[in-house]
C-alpha cells in the first residue's frame, strides 16, 4: 500500500511538472519536487504503467459484469464473474477498481415477494402435486429460468414429463415473451403426439395467457395452474434449473447467446435425458427409464 502512494504521489508532481515547463526549468523543477528527471522523461513517453493499463481493462470487464446483475452484485460475485471468464486477478484487486469506480452494490435488493394468493379462476390447479404418474403424455409442467450472457439474458422454458421426467420441450428467446413457453409446448407436441395431457405451470403472463389457453384447447392440453408465488407444484422443474445451473452453467456468464443456447442443448438433449442419472428413476436416465417401460 505504501508503494502504490508514493508511486501515486511521483505521479502528481511529474504531472505539475508537465504543466508547468514553459514557466519553468525541468531540471529545477525535478530537482525541488525531489524526483528524478530521467523518470519524468521516461513518464512523459508513457504516462500509464502496465499495471495501470491491465486495470482498464479489467476494469471493462468489471463493469459489464456489474451490468449484467442490474448493480447487485458486490466486489465477491464480480470476482466470481471475472474469473469464471479466465481473468487471475485477486478479489481484494476487483474491490479496489470498483471502489475508485464507484461501482457500489445496490443494497436492499429483494427477490419479488408474492403474497399466497388463490387459484387462477380460469385455469384450476388440478395437478395438486400429484407428482406420480403412471404413464407418459399425461402430465407436463412447464417453467422458466433465466442464464447470463455478456449480450444479455438468454430465457429458457422448458416442458418435462413427469412420467420419466425427461425435457420433452425446451425453447430459448433473449426476452421472456408469450411465444417462449408456446414454443417449447410445440416443441414437445410435435415430438410426443399426446392425445390428452395435463399442462401444468405457475400463474404469470408468459405461461397463463389467453394465447396458451387457446393454444392448449386446440391441442387437447388440459391446463392447471398454482397460486402465484406457490413453487412446490412445480418443483420437478425447479431442481431440474438447480441442477442444470449447479452441474453444467456454474454461475457462468456466455460470451454470446448463441453460445449458451448450444450449452443449453448439450445439457438437455445430450446429457439430461440420455445419460443423466435420476434419483426418482431408480439412478437410471430419462431416456433408459422410458426405455425399459415401453418392453415391460
Amino acid at each position: 500500500m505504501g508503494n502504490r502512494r508514493r508511486a501515486q504521489g511521483i505521479r502528481v508532481k511529474y504531472a505539475f511538472i508537465k504543466a508547468h515547463r514553459r514557466e519553468c526549468d525541468t531540471a529545477a523543477m525535478c530537482r525541488l519536487l525531489d524526483v528524478s528527471r530521467r523518470g519524468f522523461y521516461a513518464w512523459l513517453r508513457k504516462p500509464l504503467s502496465d499495471r495501470a493499463l491491465e486495470g482498464q481493462r479489467l476494469l471493462s470487464l468489471i463493469r459489464a459484469a456489474y451490468a449484467a446483475s442490474h448493480g447487485v452484485y458486490g466486489a465477491p460475485r464480480i470476482f466470481l464473474d471475472v474469473r469464471e471468464a479466465g481473468e487471475t486477478c485477486s478479489k481484494h484487486r476487483v474491490a479496489r477498481i470498483m471502489r475508485a469506480n464507484n461501482l457500489n452494490a445496490l443494497h436492499g435488493y429483494r427477490a419479488p415477494r408474492y403474497a399466497r394468493g388463490h387459484t387462477s379462476l380460469l385455469t384450476p390447479n388440478t395437478l395438486q402435486r400429484g407428482f406420480t404418474v403412471q404413464r407418459p403424455n399425461k402430465v407436463w409442467v412447464t417453467d422458466i429460468t433465466y442464464v447470463r450472457t455478456w449480450e444479455g439474458w438468454l430465457y429458457l422454458a422448458v416442458v418435462m414429463d413427469l412420467y420419466s421426467r425427461r425435457m420433452v420441450g425446451w425453447s430459448t428467446k433473449p426476452t421472456m415473451a408469450r411465444e417462449l413457453v408456446l414454443d417449447a409446448i410445440l416443441m414437445a407436441m410435435r415430438r410426443r403426439k399426446p392425445k390428452h395431457a395435463l399442462i401444468h405451470s405457475d400463474q404469470g403472463s408468459q405461461c397463463g395467457g389467453d394465447a396458451r389457453r387457446r393454444f392448449c384447447h386446440e391441442h387437447h392440453l388440459e391446463p392447471s395452474m398454482s397460486w402465484r408465488g406457490n413453487c412446490w407444484d412445480n418443483a420437478m422443474a425447479e431442481s431440474f434449473f438447480s441442477s442444470l445451473k449447479k452441474e453444467r452453467i456454474k454461475k457462468r456468464i456466455y460470451k454470446t447467446r448463441e453460445i449458451a443456447n448450444a450449452e443449453i442443448y448439450d445439457s438437455i438433449e445430450m446429457f439430461y435425458n440420455r445419460t443423466h442419472r435420476h434419483s426418482h428413476l431408480s439412478g437410471v436416465s430419462p431416456e433408459a427409464f422410458e426405455a425399459v417401460s415401453k418392453r415391460a
